[in-house]
């Protein structure tokens, strides 16, 4: 059941994060590149053991997937930035998610994803946060949700958007990594 839970909120979180140019694939490549390192860490008994982290024997292969998923969507971003030529749609979006919630998954790292994820996390709590007060107080706590809406409404231009977000996305990525000793 957890695992479900996971998989769905992890491809409906990254789903919903796509709304503007270039924002959710930008936040899977940090995503996915924190995750290929642990893959890659995990697959190696001493490193493994010095950083207290489950050994998984073939983790090599999913490192290898991870850093695959990770040059796709270097390679998409390229076309999918601020002005964008392609979209990634559900079908991309779903999908990218739901790699991100196996690989934690596999790696036994699902915790983790709460900090490296933080800004997808932000995004869907967000809407959940916007729906149920809206239904007990008929009142918005945002401007609009998901939470990169709500800036747009601000008046933050779309590429001011995208940059916060990266930035915070990259630090949280540089987090999740910075806390696998001492877990």
């Amino acid at each position: 059941p957890f695992g479900i839970l996971l998989l769905v909120g992890t491809t409906n979180a990254v789903n919903i994060t796509d709304g503007l140019d270039g924002l959710a694939v930008g936040l899977v490549i940090f995503v996915i590149s924190a995750y290929a390192g642990i893959c890659y860490l995990s697959g190696h008994v001493n490193i493994a053991s010095y950083l207290r982290i489950p050994y998984i024997p073939g983790s090599g292969e999913l490192t290898v997937f991870s850093m695959s998923v990770l040059g796709a969507c270097v390679g998409f971003l390229w076309f999918n930035s601020h002005p964008a030529e392609i979209f990634m749609g559900d079908t991309g979006s779903l999908s990218l998610g739901g790699a991100i919630g196996i690989i934690s998954l596999l790696i036994k790292k699902e915790i983790l994803l709460i900090i490296v994820g933080g800004v997808f996390v932000a995004e869907i709590l967000s809407v959940i946060i916007q729906v149920l007060f809206f239904k007990t107080t008929r009142k918005r706590v945002f401007l609009m949700a998901p939470l990169h809406h709500h800036f747009e409404l601000k008046g933050w231009h779309e590429s001011k958007i995208i940059a916060r977000f990266w930035i915070v996305g990259a630090i949280l990525a540089l987090v999740a990594l910075s806390t696998l000793k001492i877990q």
